[in-house]
């Protein structure tokens, strides 16, 4: 299979590299010291589940220089989806996939009104995996993906993205509602991104103090809400779930929003606490928790403030 990797940080280039190392034939979007490191030595993955490997494929700053794919992986950080939508639409063939494994619940119909109706489908990855240095991905937790055509339909184009994730040995799992699963990671996401990132703290310390845990909660609640009454029904016990497995996670656990908060980059705030807010306002939906957290980190959104 043909991929085309739009972002090779850190969940691009983990994912992009075992495809590669598969033997599927993968091309690298990069910029900067990231791509000069991967043309010069291929990119290295230090994977806490998989050991160390080096992948060496072609590497662009520009996707319309590899031709036609038949996958495109979509893995920018969600501040850069409409510009890189236009930047893959010279790959983008009649039979094109663009799977889109970013964060929030928005970016696929971004990526549709740019790229083409139908040519997305959604994907949740559940792994936690950062550039360490140009032309180095650091992966120490997960490294699941569930995916789904937006209509929930078993096509025969999800059907073959499955089989080549299995062949990679990426675990995955095609979903018909992939809509609400989504939702159910933005729920997650929200809380634990905006939790460690607020209070620069890791999950176990997170857990341990009463009263972040209960903003923790909170979060959960209050955008459980936001999903309601905009149209996504979620399990019934969507939130205790999700505490429950907050509880299970390592203690030193953190998030990439508080990596790029502690190294000065920019945010993902806007498509996570931004976006809920935004919708609560719309729906009526109090989002005090949410706002909070938004509000606190709005000055970092561009990077750190001069």
């Amino acid at each position: 299979m043909k991929i085309l990797v739009m972002g090779s940080g850190g969940i691009g280039g983990y994912f992009g590299a075992k495809l590669g190392r598969a033997g599927e034939a993968v091309t690298f979007v990069a910029r900067g010291a990231h791509l000069d490191a991967i043309r010069k030595n291929g990119l290295r993955i230090k994977s806490a589940a998989d050991g160390e490997f080096v992948v060496a494929g072609p590497a662009t700053d520009d996707p319309g220089s590899a031709g036609v794919a038949d996958l495109i992986l979509f893995c920018v950080k969600s501040y850069d989806t409409e510009a890189a939508a236009r930047a893959i639409r010279p790959a983008v063939g009649p039979d094109t996939a663009v799977l889109c494994l970013q964060n929030g619940v928005d970016n696929e119909d971004k990526i549709e009104a740019i790229a083409g109706t139908g040519r997305v489908l959604a994907g949740a990855a559940y792994v936690l995996a950062t550039i360490e240095s140009p032309g180095v991905i650091a992966h120490t937790f997960g490294g699941k993906i569930v995916f789904g055509e937006l209509d929930g339909a078993d096509t025969p184009r999800a059907r073959r993205i499955l089989e080549a994730l299995g062949r990679a040995g990426i675990p995955a799992e095609q979903s018909p509602r992939i809509r609400e699963v989504l939702w159910e990671k933005y729920l997650f996401i929200a809380a634990q991104a905006g939790m460690t990132a607020l209070t620069r703290c890791p999950i176990g310390v997170i857990r341990a103090v009463p009263e972040t845990r209960r903003m923790y909660r909170l979060i959960l609640e209050e955008l459980a809400a936001v999903a309601k009454a905009d149209g996504v029904e979620l399990p019934p016990h969507t939130v205790d779930g999700i505490m429950a497995a907050a509880d299970k996670l390592g203690a030193s656990f953190t998030s990439s929003l508080h990596y790029d908060l502690t190294h000065g980059r920019r945010l993902e705030i806007e498509a996570l606490h931004g976006h809920a807010v935004r919708l609560g306002e719309k729906h009526g939906v109090p989002t005090p928790t949410l706002f909070s957290i938004y509000a606190a980190l709005r000055p970092y959104r561009d990077g750190a403030p001069a």
